[in-house]
């Protein structure tokens, strides 16, 4: 089923909507939340959770794409879940490590005051990662949006680990550079 045709669905209040997304993005949001937290069974929960979250906000929310926004919903809830389930224990997970790679120019604190400051970042990162190649721009996704490991990447790109590595270290070093002079203060 096409993605404006699931969208009305919503509108419409015609539950037929969640199982048909669930269908069209269902693995792709069980992959998402599996990176994250490690479990299938809490990624399966995630993606209820999502699909709820969806339920809420279509209406009045119309995405342009309902798979960014259902991503973005599962990685938010599966981001949250991991917090909730490490808040005494902390490290020894590929999210730990990703978060704490990420942890210079990416803050997991919520301030309503910095809220346009934010926007303002995600809109450097997003113009970032536009001007990357490819290549470089799909290792660093994969590995900062989808939570993949090393292995995973190096697989998925055809690259040994050591390039994969190094990939992301230099494009960390190259962002946080690209935002400082923009007058991010990290």
């Amino acid at each position: 089923m096409e993605d404006s045709r699931i969208i009305e669905l919503y509108f419409e209040r015609n539950e037929e909507a969640i199982p048909e997304t669930e269908r069209k993005y269902g693995t792709y949001c069980i992959s998402v939340a599996e990176n994250i937290l490690g479990s299938e069974e809490d990624a399966k929960e995630c993606l209820n959770d999502a699909l709820l979250v969806l339920w809420n906000n279509i209406p009045p929310e119309r995405p342009d794409s309902i798979s960014a926004y259902v991503g973005r919903i599962v990685r938010n809830i599966s981001l949250n879940r991991f917090r909730k389930n490490t808040a005494e224990k902390r490290g020894g997970t590929e999210t730990a490590a990703v978060l704490e790679e990420i942890s210079e120019f990416v803050s997991g604190k919520e301030n309503p005051e910095k809220e346009a400051e934010e926007k303002e970042l995600i809109g450097a990162i997003n113009s970032f990662l536009e001007n990357l190649p490819a290549e470089k721009r799909k290792i660093f996704v994969s590995r900062y949006w989808f939570f993949k490991s090393l292995e995973e990447i190096s697989l998925e790109s055809g690259k040994n680990k050591f390039f994969v590595h190094n990939t992301l270290v230099r494009t960390r070093a190259k962002l946080i550079r690209y935002l400082e002079e923009r007058g991010f203060v990290l």
